[in-house]
């Protein structure tokens, strides 16, 4: 990794039916660590560019379709050749309009990548039918087959938008839909840079990039042909999607928001090493990642250790310029996030929580910034904001828990639930509590999207979501499922007796 490359500004337009365009107006992007500095444009699309995008992609489905799934996937792994090529000039971009540190841009190239391949490895299943032989009273054998949806659109959030394309990108492609792809307006230039060096080695529609303002998008999900709509973001948008969809009963899969509890158990392991997985499951991004840990609750008799251990790792916090040497921390992705978070940590100051703050905050051109100093909020009314709500921020509530149906009930009173994890030395107790989180995903001493096993389906309970990505079953999300049944005459005969 290296942050000595270019540094002109960067320009990305729209990618429809296979051919570039430019597109008739413009979003400025900027550093959030640098709210006055341009660091790039994005085409804007009109609305007839994304009618010409379905268009493209719905003409496209049928040759696409077609195709046996291994082949597809063969044409797929020669569209990711060389992406690493551009990885570090990627990252750069996508550290500069997102504000998240140089390494963790990397690593969101990267797992896109990851994910990509691990989709390939699938092919051979994608096609693959399950035969029901007859049974008794049931004289049919029956083959239950899949087919692709047709157009889909994939929509992407600012906070790891490359990587988490790639949980539902190539699941699509690979069952035989075609997609179009839509960045997040903030941060649109990495994610469309690299999607369209992949998207120019498939066949012309097959991968489609449209970037713009939201007001512009409609057609991007409520158009008849689109056959479905795969979101990531927050609990608001997804309703706002599931209302859009539901006009022509258009699928979703929707990864929302959560408020993800940590339990940490009296026979919790707290070396350096779990606590260093602890700390970077809450702060990683700037705390600004869905499945973060958002409460964590500790037994009483080890919630001293356990704060200690988050303070001294927050006292080593640099906060600074995602590109610059030495940075741990970067800025809050928006204005609006940065006061909010703010609003509930001086809610929770002023309800008389103890509030641990760590870091100085940057000056000179960086004075304007979205930067905001870590906090702890050490035992809160459990009422508080800083509890109930999703914090999207560089700050952890930690409360005390005395026995595990205590913690259990603590963890699962929220309205989300998209990921928690179990800290114990105790397997059985681990399992144990595990099932009983109502929640779609479960870390056992550890935490956090850098430690996701990307094979396994991923996806959220209760406001977290619905569907799942990822794996087989993310496939499977993308396809259809059709029954055919053949009459066996010898278990009809056999079922005459």
């Amino acid at each position: 990794m290296t942050s000595t490359v270019s540094t002109a500004p960067v320009t990305t337009g729209l990618y429809i039916g296979g051919e570039a365009r430019a597109g008739s107006d413009t979003l400025d992007v900027v550093d959030p660590a640098r709210p006055d500095v341009v660091v790039g444009t994005a085409a804007a699309a009109t609305k007839e560019d994304v009618a010409d995008a379905v268009a493209a992609a719905k003409a496209a489905f049928p040759a696409w379709s077609a195709l046996p799934a291994t082949e597809r996937a063969a044409q797929m792994a020669a569209a990711i050749q060389g992406i690493a090529d551009d990885r570090d000039e990627d990252a750069r971009v996508l550290s500069l309009e997102n504000g998240k540190i140089l390494h963790e841009a990397w690593v969101d190239a990267l797992v896109f990548e990851i994910r990509w391949n691990l989709a390939l490895s699938l092919a051979e299943e994608v096609d693959r039918p399950k035969v029901l032989p007859p049974a008794p009273g049931i004289p049919v054998e029956t083959t239950v087959a899949y087919q692709p949806l047709g157009v889909v659109t994939v929509i992407v959030p600012f906070n790891w938008p490359i990587a988490i394309l790639g949980a539902a990108l190539p699941h699509a492609l690979l069952a035989g839909n075609t997609a179009i792809v839509k960045p997040p307006p903030s941060t649109p230039l990495a994610t469309t840079r690299l999607v369209q060096r992949v998207a120019e080695k498939l066949p012309p529609g097959v991968l489609n990039i449209v970037t713009g303002r939201d007001s512009k998008m409609a057609a991007l999900i409520d158009n008849a042909d689109i056959a479905k709509v795969c979101f990531t973001g927050s609990v608001g948008g997804g309703k706002r999607m599931m209302e859009m969809a539901s006009r022509n009963l258009t699928r979703v899969t929707l990864e929302l928001g959560g408020n993800d509890a940590a339990i940490i158990r009296e026979d919790a392991p707290l070396d350096d090493e779990h606590l260093d997985r602890l700390f970077a499951g809450i702060f990683d991004t700037t705390g600004q990642i869905c499945m973060a840990a958002k409460r964590v609750y500790v037994h009483r008799s080890r919630m001293d250790e356990l704060v200690a251990g988050l303070s001294a790792r927050l006292e080593k916090v640099v906060l600074g310029h995602g590109l610059a040497e030495g940075t741990t921390m970067g800025p809050l992705h928006q204005s609006a996030q940065k006061a909010f978070v703010s609003e509930i940590i001086e809610e929770a100051k002023d309800a008389g929580a103890t509030v641990l703050e760590f870091g100085e905050l940057p000056g000179g051109e960086l004075a304007e910034g979205n930067f905001l100093r870590p906090a702890i909020v050490v035992d809160p009314d459990p009422s508080l904001r800083v509890v109930t709500q999703e914090q999207f921020g560089p700050v952890i509530p930690v409360l005390p828990y005395d026995d595990d149906a205590d913690a259990v009930r603590q963890a699962n009173d929220t309205w989300g639930g998209l990921c928690g994890s179990v800290w114990t030395a105790d397997t059985d107790a681990a399992n144990r509590i595990a099932a009983q989180l109502a929640c779609g995903y479960v870390w056992v001493n550890d935490h956090g999207a850098t430690r996701l096993d990307l094979r396994a389906p991923f996806g959220g309970m209760k406001l977290s979501g619905m569907g799942r990505e990822q794996g087989i079953e993310g496939i499977r999300s993308f396809q259809d499922t059709r029954s055919v049944a053949h009459l066996d005459a010898a278990a009809l005969a056999a079922s005459a007796h």
